[in-house]
């Protein structure tokens, strides 16, 4: 198969399959009683972080440690760079939220907590044990903050604003209670799976195309994983950070890019070293890995020092992605 229509393919049908197996999951925890809460901080808050999940995953079981765990940290790289500085330069962000700045700081241990795991260990089950552990307890601290009545604005945890950037967009997958009238069980079944078939198929094609595409211009798979497959699997927070950007959705905006942060390294490094253990490549333990802790301090500073993030520090954002693509 044409390895440009095995990337696109494979991209779009990622894509795509996200929002269907979304919106049927959605519909099917709203049918079973589950709280739109629940759902939120769980099947929503996800949503947009599964084209990062299955490629990941694909790319261990496919042998190409170098687009799993490159995929993880070029998508964080990408998130903080290019979608926090590109929603900036849209309009620059306040940061009001205390919330946030508590979620900063959190992005910046799993950053760290990540490095130390792919310098001296292997992303095995027990570290991939680990770290979903640590995703667990922070989703049970974000639910039981989210619920007590009366929560402020600024009180609102990344992962909820990460399910309401996605809802700004697509408003199909806001969880309802009671559900959707004339959604059935039947339909919701179909969508989810179908949904799940096409992120599948769309992991293999974007995964093969991806390892191809290395061979023929000759650079490592690890490159590839960094740089496009990340940028590509990123378009979903791309676009639900812009549109809240635009939207002066500031703390929507900004939840995005850190809950996708932690959802990368505690959900899709836990689920990709408990399904596919694998090596993290050196490339990545001593050069890649630090420079996404580093970037994550830079911005969280950004985001502390006058609770703003300006239009001239989102250029220096995208800026020095630039340059990191320059350097790599």
């Amino acid at each position: 198969m044409n390895m440009t229509l095995m990337l696109v393919g494979g991209l779009l049908l990622l894509i795509l399959g996200a929002e269907f197996l979304v919106r049927g999951a959605v519909r099917l925890a709203s049918r079973a009683g589950v709280s739109p809460l629940l759902i939120g901080l769980t099947v929503v808050g996800f949503g947009t972080s599964m084209p990062e999940l299955v490629t990941s995953v694909q790319g261990a079981l496919s042998g190409s440690p170098g687009v799993a765990v490159g995929n993880i940290v070029g998508s964080n790289l990408f998130n903080l760079l290019v979608i926090l500085g590109m929603a900036a330069l849209i309009h620059p962000l306040a940061v009001p939220s205390r919330a946030l700045q508590r979620d900063g700081i959190l992005v910046i241990a799993t950053a760290a907590l990540f490095v130390g795991f792919g310098y001296f260990q292997a992303l095995d089950r027990a570290v991939g044990t680990v770290l979903l552990g640590l995703l667990l307890a922070y989703l049970v601290f974000a639910w039981r903050q989210e619920r007590k009545g009366g929560t402020p604005a600024t009180e609102h945890t990344a992962p909820l604003e990460k399910a309401a950037a996605l809802e700004g967009v697509d408003r199909a997958v806001a969880p309802s209670q009671p559900p959707t009238a004339g959604t059935s069980w039947i339909t919701a079944l179909l969508m989810t799976a179908g949904g799940l078939i096409a992120l599948v198929i769309g992991a293999r094609l974007f995964v093969g195309g991806s390892i191809a595409l290395a061979h023929t211009l000759g650079i490592s798979e690890t490159v590839i994983g960094l740089t496009i497959v990340a940028a590509g699997t990123s378009m979903p927070e791309l676009a639900t950070s812009a549109m809240a950007a635009f939207r002066r959705q500031y703390d929507v905006a900004i939840g995005n890019v850190l809950g996708s942060n932690i959802y990368n390294i505690l959900g899709i490094g836990g689920v990709t070293a408990w399904v596919a253990p694998t090596t993290v490549p050196e490339t990545i333990a001593v050069f890649d890995g630090p420079v996404m802790l580093g970037v994550s301090i830079v911005v969280a500073l950004f985001l502390w020092s006058g609770h703003r993030l300006t239009r001239v520090e989102g250029g220096l954002l995208v800026l020095a992605y630039v340059l990191y693509l320059w350097v790599i």
